[in-house]
């Protein structure tokens, strides 16, 4: 039997609904894994007719942490960030995304971005999922197509992010 979006979404909500913590978010992480290992999943909802490189497909109304799938088509690199106010899950369903994590080295100040500088990379392929927590900065490249999974602790859209640029 497959795992459905809305299983999978009641599965989210059932762990989150204990709190927000590194353990439950580990939780969560697993079942992105589940996810990402099931076919019917991956294909019902990342497969070829999927599209957007940003689509919400779950917000709880509850507690607000959002399902979205992403469909980058060619190669991107992104900027380094951090989710905000929020934590993410990342997890990797088609193609490759060389993941890498910053520390920050100078707060962001008014106008001008703070500096952060690399701590790790590493590949994320088919099935791998991670755990961003709150203030967690790191930046993907993707060298062709990917699709991937994210869960974030909230709806993202609108919110501020701090400006970061690499030292």
């Amino acid at each position: 039997m497959t795992y459905s979006l809305d299983a999978f979404a009641k599965d989210l909500k059932q762990v989150l609904t204990q709190g927000q913590s590194p353990a439950q978010l580990e939780e969560s992480r697993k079942l992105v894994e589940k996810a990402l290992k099931d076919p019917e999943f991956v294909e019902a909802n990342l497969g070829e007719n999927a599209e957007g490189e940003r689509k919400i497909v779950y917000e709880d109304p509850d507690l607000g942490f959002c399902i979205l799938t992403h469909v980058y088509k060619g190669a991107k690199t992104g900027n380094p960030h951090d989710h905000g106010p929020s934590w993410a899950i990342y997890g990797q369903a088609f193609g490759e995304t060389k993941m890498t994590e910053y520390d920050i080295i100078e707060p962001p100040q008014g106008d001008k971005p703070g500096k952060v500088k690399e701590r790790e990379s590493y590949k994320m392929v088919p099935g791998d999922a991670r755990v961003y927590q709150v203030g967690d900065v790191h930046c993907p490249e993707r060298q062709s197509e990917t699709r991937l999974i994210r869960i974030e602790g909230m709806n993202m859209n609108g919110v501020k992010r701090t400006p970061l640029v690499p030292a």
